[in-house]
């Protein structure tokens, strides 16, 4: 390895990137701030560690939380002239190590793995005599994800869950008991489930004494990314990976710690100083991504939070030229709001913008429906991020197929973007004649995405020909590395994480939805829903929109307030949040006057809504939370969830319907 060679790694990195780069011996911990360039201080750090002498790439493991940040990891070493060195998942370094140990740890070969929980759950509920839905499967299996990453046992489950604070689907020893069923059917079975893979191989090498002599000596240094969201088992699997040595580079950033309801602990990250007294601490605070005008508003939002134990703060520093200020927007209803949005799209992408290029996100899933319908009707095309993956489309799966056969029988180096265009065309698809919204505009927009692939590899390499494309495929494939579709990107802000666009709209932003109506009675929930914020702000290059609206349908009453986070950021117009509280519980008396009327109004409205669901009336609400929703009149769902009896899905469910019946 040549001098001339580490230097040439270090040069473009700014001061602090640089010194990063080169704290090659740890501990380290690299405070990186959103669009900072932490990718490329890591990948350089680890390239200038090599090329100095000081790692042999072999024995680097860098992990990750994502198939594509591991192959983005990969290419871009390969870039740097760097190969060798493991770039994974957790799971994936896990699933690897447990295969070859698999004989000697478990005495015989890898069990089989359980790629879909529900199933297990299922049986597991209907052995406990739980009646469920495919909602409350999904919310069973998450409790039970929650669970083993957290390290909790079915016995201990359910004063855990009480003491987190957790809003479980069931009541706690009913979830705890599913778990335990759960976990026995996969152990009569011989399967393991992806909490396992880390489980069972921090097990070993812990154990096993051989085992971990074997792995310590191939990996002898670690770098983990997005270290913020780390959760117990994988600081588990880290802790017996690194047996005692501080040879640790991590990486994150306190500001968007937004998993901790899946079990990520930011304790890990800022507590990293107290734990390694004598780390490298590197603070990454020039932002690269957006203009100085939307980091400001960013900077602005988290510097209201609560001061944080541990590692010190991030402000971040805008390097970009000025750009517009935040626009912020309040309208009558969702509709409206969503009819403003899509009309501005529709004039972006006619001003010449791609649609790629702006995203619209929302706090829940549930609210993409009102802005898929109105960026149909104004005939902008959209993508919904966190559907069906992009390999796995029926369509894309058949073309890939095609491409296959096609390749087999040769082509013509130069020719790529011809060759594909007639492949997709034997499908029926017509490149220049995209149909109306839907299923079928959706099929068309993932072929096209393969054009647009292929012309921009070739721009690249002009020689690549139709069996390089294929193989290009299959690698995007495993990493999950989907190609631009070219659609407006609605998404939740906790699928946003990690992505940016140039034009940002971050809509719905009223209280009870973000912060979410189940964080109301605890602090630190909230201050994590103000990070998400924080998070979807800074997704934004150029343009920034903050917007709200005042009802959820057209007519309806307008008093939701905007969400709280909202104070101090936007102009002080329209309602505001009250201070979040949680109503003490009253006793039970005879209701008399306007109360006793509304009393039976809602026990009127609760039948039809339980005949209407075929379920018990008491399933929808009991007496005693009707008698509190009487007696105390919310005027707004933030208001309502702060009553007994109502949770998250509850008040999704029932909430505009129990505040109409308040209002007569």
């Amino acid at each position: 390895m040549s001098q001339a060679e580490a230097e040439a790694v270090l040069s473009g990195l700014d001061d602090e990137q640089r010194t990063a780069a080169q704290a090659v011996s740890g501990p380290v911990c690299i405070l990186a701030g959103a669009g900072t360039g932490k990718t490329r201080t890591i990948t350089h750090r680890i390239a200038y560690g090599v090329h100095t002498g000081t790692y042999v790439p072999e024995q680097v493991l860098a992990v990750t939380f994502t198939a594509r940040a591991a192959g983005e990891l990969r290419s871009r070493l390969a870039g740097l002239g760097v190969g060798g060195v493991q770039a994974r998942t957790f799971h994936a370094a896990a699933m690897r190590q447990l295969r070859y140990f698999a004989p000697r740890v478990l005495g015989g070969p890898m069990p089989s793995l359980i790629e879909n929980k529900l199933r297990v759950v299922a049986s597991a509920a209907t052995r406990n005599r739980l009646t469920t839905d495919r909602t409350s499967l999904r919310d069973l299996a998450s409790e039970i994800e929650w669970a083993k990453t957290t390290l909790a046992t079915p016995e201990d489950y359910a004063a855990r869950a009480k003491a987190a604070g957790r809003d479980t689907p069931f009541e706690p020893a009913a979830v705890a008991a599913v778990y335990e069923s759960y976990e026995s059917a996969k152990q009569r079975d011989g399967s393991l489930d992806f909490e396992d893979l880390l489980l069972v191989t921090a097990y070993a090498l812990e154990e096993h004494q051989d085992v971990a002599r074997q792995v310590r000596a191939q990996y002898r240094h670690f770098v983990v990314d997005e270290y913020q969201d780390v959760n117990p088992l994988q600081q588990r699997l880290l802790d017996a990976w690194l047996g005692g040595r501080a040879e640790l580079c991590v990486v994150g950033d306190p500001n968007q710690t937004i998993y901790s309801f899946t079990g990520a602990n930011p304790d890990y990250l800022l507590g990293f100083a107290d734990r390694y007294p004598d780390a490298e601490v590197v603070k990454l605070e020039r932002d690269y991504r957006s203009t100085p005008q939307v980091v400001g508003l960013a900077n602005k939002l988290i510097g209201m939070a609560p001061r944080r134990k541990g590692l010190p703060g991030l402000r971040l520093l805008g390097q970009r030229p000025e750009g517009a200020e935040p626009r912020f927007a309040e309208y009558p209803d969702e509709p409206a709001e969503a009819a403003a949005v899509a009309a501005r799209c529709r004039a972006l992408i006619d001003e010449g913008l791609p649609a790629a290029e702006i995203a619209v996100l929302f706090r829940i899933n549930a609210q993409s429906e009102v802005y898929e319908n109105a960026l149909a009707a104004a005939g902008v095309p959209y993508v919904l991020k966190g559907g069906e993956r992009f390999f796995e489309r029926p369509e894309v799966r058949e073309a890939v197929l095609l491409l296959r056969g096609a390749a087999a029988g040769g082509n013509d180096p130069g020719m790529l973007v011809p060759a594909v265009r007639d492949v997709l065309a034997s499908t029926g698809w017509a490149e220049h004649r995209p149909p109306p919204g839907g299923a079928a505009r959706d099929r068309w927009q993932s072929l096209a995405a393969l054009v647009d692939l292929a012309v921009d590899l070739v721009a690249e390499n002009p020689s690549l020909d139709l069996a390089g494309f294929v193989t290009h495929l299959a690698e995007r494939a495993d990493q999950q590395h989907a190609p631009t579709v070219q659609g407006v990107t609605l998404a939740s802000m906790h699928a946003a994480k990690g992505l940016e666009w140039d034009v940002v709209f971050v809509v719905g932003l009223v209280e009870g939805v973000l912060p979410i109506a189940q964080s109301f009675s605890k602090p630190d929930a909230v201050e994590e829903e103000r990070r998400l914020l924080y998070v979807a702000i800074t997704r934004a290059r150029e343009q920034l929109t903050l917007s709200w609206s005042l009802s959820r349908n057209p007519g309806g009453r307008r008093s939701r307030p905007r969400s709280q986070f909202l104070t101090g950021l936007a102009p002080e117009s329209g309602p505001t949040a009250p201070p979040a509280r949680r109503p003490a519980k009253r006793p039970k008396v005879v209701l008399e006057g306007e109360a006793g009327e509304l009393f039976e109004r809602l026990r009127t409205w609760r039948s039809q809504a339980a005949q209407s669901a075929s379920v018990p009336a008491y399933v929808v609400f009991t007496d005693a939370t009707l008698q509190a929703i009487a007696e105390s009149r919310p005027a707004n769902l933030r208001e309502l969830a702060g009553l007994p009896g109502i949770g998250a899905k509850k008040l999704e469910l029932y909430g505009e319907d129990v505040l109409a019946a308040v209002s007569g």
